[in-house]
């Protein structure tokens, strides 16, 4: 086992103190922050999204920021701006809270379509630009935003197609199981087992694991297979708007970087096929005659199951 494979190891055993039962979102986590890209988290409210984003910044060592989205909070409240000091006479950059290693947009679907596209730029660029002068993100830069599917709409904005695309997994939190919840109400009657959570991963671990993502090996018949995929979403019947260019691009790095966490040099077609729903179901858009028959989730199995897997190759990490 490399030693990549176990910090990861170790840091979901300590994550396992605080958020019980839920091994895939934390797998999805690691997966996303190698692979440069954002979470969508949706479930009900008390379900532990904020505490899982808390707890991830913890143990990788990261800056964390928290923004409650409400319909009033501005794009300056996010991006940061320009001020006067009176004692140096001259304007100040006061950054915002998108200026961290981990930052929980909490309830997104809350802000204004305007509040919103302010995150489009940090998210792809990595930058955002305050009154003229562009400033950096640190890095690496992971957006976690939640959203409660069961919210009135009622002083809410769905989020646009663009603003759905720029995230990696849409990852549904779900209710736990009674053995699962039996042990939360065990493990925090009386103790809060976050205020103990340890780091465990380095910010330039982290940044040297994302260097190695990239020489993660993407045979033609993986590369082959992905693009059948991405095809079969567009032409699919019951589709009105398929997987992009981009959604093609973040299945290949996500394989890339779950495959690296797994310790392989390269990346087989049964990894692109485990992550193709957490990619690509946000992305989908159904034709009337689709939706009113099936869900994006069930369009989509279906065409996965169309199209054959090619055989595994390639070599194991030694």
């Amino acid at each position: 086992m490399s030693s990549l494979q176990e910090k990861i190891n170790a840091a979901k055993k300590e994550i396992e103190k605080a958020i019980i039962g839920k091994e895939l979102a934390v797998e999805l986590l690691f997966i996303a922050i190698l692979a440069e890209g954002h979470i969508l988290l949706e479930s009900v409210p008390g379900s532990g999204k904020t505490k899982l984003a808390k707890s991830f910044a913890t143990i990788i060592s990261g800056d964390f920021q928290r923004i409650q989205f409400t319909p009033d909070v501005l794009p300056s409240d996010v991006t940061g701006i320009q001020f006067y000091n009176p004692k140096t006479q001259e304007f100040e950059l006061r950054t915002g809270p998108v200026y961290a290693n981990i930052l929980l947009a909490d309830e997104i679907n809350r802000a204004t379509p305007k509040t919103q596209s302010s995150l489009l730029e940090a998210m792809e660029e990595k930058q955002v630009t305050v009154d003229g002068e562009t400033v950096t993100l640190p890095v690496p830069f992971l957006v976690i935003a939640t959203q409660n599917p069961v919210e009135s709409n009622h002083g809410t904005f769905q989020l646009p197609e663009a603003q759905l695309d720029r995230f990696l997994f849409k990852i549904d939190m779900g209710y736990p199981s009674l053995e699962e919840e039996q042990t939360i109400l065990d493990t925090y009657k009386e103790a809060e087992p976050f205020a103990e959570l340890q780091k465990v991963i380095g910010i330039e671990e982290l940044t040297a694991w994302r260097n190695q993502v990239k020489q993660v090996t993407v045979s033609q018949p993986v590369r082959d297979y992905l693009l059948k995929l991405v095809r079969g979403t567009r032409e699919h019947h019951e589709i009105e708007l398929g997987i992009s260019t981009r959604g093609a691009l973040a299945l290949m790095k996500a394989g890339q970087a779950y495959a690296l966490i797994k310790g392989k040099a390269y990346v087989s077609p049964a990894d692109i096929k485990l992550l193709t729903p957490y990619l690509f179901e946000h992305r989908l858009i159904l034709n009337m005659e689709g939706s009113i028959r099936k869900t994006p989730a069930q369009v989509l199995e279906e065409i996965i199951s169309q199209i054959d897997v090619p055989v595994e190759t390639g070599e194991p990490v030694s």
